[in-house]
């Protein structure tokens, strides 16, 4: 078997739901030691964190990623076992191998055959690998993030391997990501009998006009990299569940994606004018999950680029489409963050695959980049 896939099925093997690590950084930390990284386990509370780095000085090049995979769902609604890896018709079937085993896999093959052509290579090489990307992200990569700078350590590049593409491995990188920013609406009115309205203040019925005026608002227009931004209602909650009762409270959680043409204070200041003008009587909860982050030009996305076209003959297309990643932890402190990986069509679906030919060739992509912004030393023989 291929070493890239069969390093993908190894890590498949291992039942990580998020937060559990079931082994797989014990794996990939094995795999570096050999190749002469200093890996420091780093475990915050439930989470399995691990920094690794490898080289004395110059910029540092950093692979961030994540061992832990979302639930499988139903588990007899699989074609095999989540958890036991299956190439069938050239696809590797098993949760994580798109999202993202296969970009771990890769990233440790690419390493394994960059190190061993280039022992004398420039720069540094750090990964950064959590178990709390799929879950809350409390006790991942922000806090390692926190750690390397306690201890002075800048990371110039970074590129996280989370599933970019859409129809053909390369066609779609990320080199950036909208913000994000949730709330939770509770509206506030009387409870009482159904009969006697006039003795009651229904919140349903303050809140429509309110929510109707929410969700017609145009946000802005987006700019070059990013779309408009959006609002979305997700969840709403009204009644005790008898037919006959005013409730007294109305709740509401809604989100916003929002792009670098609007800030979170503008977002929030808008939102709350919008409810004073319908005269609610309201409490509002803001959660920021990360702000938008974009790597418009640079090292790092010229070399992604090229090395795409070399291994695969398509010019990639950038993109600040999708949810958030763990790069909204990683740009704000001044890395250059690209998003480069498999096809993302199965993700958290049922029968999550990954054609299996297309490991390999990442490996390689991951390899190109590594030779165009870390080259050997003056001198290397």
């Amino acid at each position: 078997m291929e070493k890239t896939l069969a390093l993908c099925c190894e890590l498949i093997s291992r039942p990580s739901v998020t937060p559990d690590d079931a082994g797989c950084q014990q794996l990939m930390m094995r795999h570096l030691g050999a190749l002469g990284f200093e890996c420091e386990p780093l475990r915050f509370d439930e989470v399995d964190n691990f920094w690794a780095e490898r080289g004395n000085g110059g910029p540092l090049l950093v692979f961030a990623g994540h061992t832990d995979v979302v639930p499988t769902g139903p588990v007899e609604q699989w074609r095999s076992p989540p958890f036991v890896p299956e190439v069938t018709n050239g696809m590797l079937c098993g949760r994580g191998a798109a999202d993202m085993k296969g970009s771990l896999a890769a990233m440790l093959v690419a390493c394994e055959e960059f190190v061993t052509a280039c022992p004398d290579h420039t720069g540094r090489i750090g990964f950064l690998i959590t178990s709390d990307e799929e879950g809350p992200a409390v006790n991942g990569t922000v806090k390692v993030i926190e750690h390397l700078q306690q201890q002075g350590k800048a990371i110039d590049w970074c590129l996280v391997g989370e599933p970019s593409s859409s129809a053909k491995l390369g066609d779609t990188i990320k080199n950036g990501r909208r913000g994000s920013l949730g709330a939770v609406l509770t509206v506030l009115g009387t409870q009482g009998h159904i009969a006697y309205p006039h003795l009651a203040d229904n919140p349903i019925h303050r809140a429509l006009p309110a929510l109707q005026a929410l969700a017609a608002e145009v946000w802005d227009q987006g700019n070059d990299f990013f779309p408009p931004t959006s609002m979305q209602m997700s969840n709403i909650h009204g009644g005790t569940g008898a037919t006959n009762v005013i409730p007294g409270t109305l709740e509401l959680q809604f989100n916003f994606r929002f792009s670098t043409e609007v800030t979170e204070a503008e977002l929030r200041q808008r939102t709350e004018a919008i409810l004073d003008a319908h005269a609610l009587d309201y409490q509002l909860e803001w959660t920021l999950s990360g702000q938008p982050f974009l790597t418009a030009s640079g090292d790092l996305v010229d070399a992604t680029i090229a090395s795409i076209k070399d291994v695969t003959g398509l010019t990639t297309q950038l993109s600040t489409a999708g949810g958030t990643s763990d790069g909204r932890f990683i740009a704000p402190t001044g890395a250059q963050v690209v998003e480069v990986g498999p096809v993302n069509a199965t993700i958290h679906k049922l029968n999550e695959e990954v054609l299996a030919t297309d490991l390999p060739r990442l490996a390689a992509i991951y390899r190109g980049i590594m030779e165009r912004l870390l080259p050997p030393s003056a001198g290397a023989g």
